[in-house]
């Protein structure tokens, strides 16, 4: 049987009171269960601040640019 992440609010409330985590890897082997809790990993939020989310351009670095646009004009 293949392994699958399963929800841990899907689980009788014996088992996921004791669960610290949101969800759960379900593995079967030789006729036994193993749950493994599921550390997500948290996101990094630095990626994401500013006007673009690719990380090719902050956001201070935008700035400077409509900065330098802005003197050009003048």
């Amino acid at each position: 049987m293949s392994d699958m992440v399963l929800d841990v609010q899907t689980l009788p409330e014996m088992i996921f009171s004791r669960i610290s985590t949101g969800k759960v890897n379900f593995h079967e082997e030789n006729g036994s269960i193993i749950l493994t809790p599921v550390i997500e990993k948290k996101r990094n939020f630095d990626v994401l601040f500013g006007m673009f989310s690719d990380g090719k351009i902050s956001s201070e670095e935008y700035m400077k640019e409509k900065q330098l646009e802005k003197e050009l004009e003048s």
